[in-house]
């Protein structure tokens, strides 16, 4: 199966080197599935460009059953877990990175303990990626905030979580809890695109009619955060992120907003045909006591 896998992922991005990349094996070692499978049927698949690769008309036909076949070998894989018992061996879990560096202290520790045979594997990528790897049958779950952009994806809330303003030290803001409406005089940066906070604060800017900085972005929170301690403008920080990434950056000051604030829910979610719905709402259950405990 793991050749058939092999070239499912080269028939999807047509490429070595990126179907290499999302199974996270070396060229060498998908090349040598491939033609493994190529050699077991009997026939050839691909055919190798310089560039890219093409389909054969044989490889077009194992790929239109092959996707069936892994389909059907996950549920199978699946309900067998699912007999064995509550969150046993392998967990194959993808995490947004502005929730994976706050969270998974958190959580793990408590996991490792209750369920001491569960074998974790955690993937960090943005919310476009892990939900199509989870539709794929690639990952199990996922934490990501809430909602999930596709359908097909069970929902389970975890925590609301407020966001909260950065500001350079000494910049001029107002004490105690603002207003939404103070985002209008200030110069807002955020993430850069494809990440779902940058989204976010934008949905929070557009709400009052502010405009978000147009030069600068950033590819992480915590540059993100250094960015406005350097006094390059102000920013959205989801509180689960403060202690980590204000510790980091000197010079900075920390605003709540007024009733009703800001915020983003964070939730897991997985494939609604899966038969492990149990396990999963376990899962749950333990990411949210570790949540509640770590807030005191």
């Amino acid at each position: 199966m793991a050749q058939l896998r092999a070239f499912m992922a080269l028939a999807e991005h047509l490429h070595f080197r990126d179907a290499a990349a999302a199974l996270r094996m070396s060229q060498p070692a998908l090349s040598g599935a491939v033609a493994a499978l190529e050699e077991t049927l009997g026939t050839q698949l691909v055919e190798r460009t310089t560039r890219r690769v093409l389909l054969t008309p044989a490889g077009e036909r194992v790929a239109r059953r092959a996707e069936r076949v892994l389909a059907e070998l996950d549920r199978l894989v699946e309900d067998v877990r699912a007999v064995r018992g509550t969150l046993v061996g392998p967990l194959r879990v993808g995490v947004i990175p502005t929730v994976a560096p706050y969270l998974l202290p958190v959580v793990l520790p408590r996991l490792a303990r209750e369920y001491p045979e569960l074998e974790l594997s955690v993937h960090e990528e943005q919310t476009d990626h892990i939900v199509a790897e989870l539709l794929a049958g690639r990952l199990d779950v996922v934490l990501l905030a809430l909602p999930t952009p596709a359908a097909g994806v069970t929902e389970l809330v975890l925590y609301d979580e407020e966001f909260v303003l950065v500001a350079p030290e000494g910049h001029d803001v107002a004490d105690g809890p603002i207003a939404r409406e103070a985002l209008n005089e200030l110069d807002v940066i955020l993430l850069n695109e494809g990440h779902c906070l940058r989204d976010q604060a934008l949905d929070v800017c557009r709400e009052v009619g502010a405009r978000a900085a147009a030069a600068t972005y950033a590819t992480s929170l915590a540059t993100l955060v250094q960015l406005v301690s350097g006094g390059l403008g102000v920013t959205l920080v989801p509180e689960t992120a403060l202690p980590v990434e204000t510790r980091r950056a000197p010079n900075l000051q920390l605003r709540r907003f007024a009733e009703p604030a800001p915020y983003r829910r964070i939730g897991l979610g997985y494939r609604s045909t899966s038969p492990r719905a149990a396990e999963f709402e376990a899962l749950a259950e333990g990411i949210r006591a570790a949540v509640a405990e770590a807030r005191g």
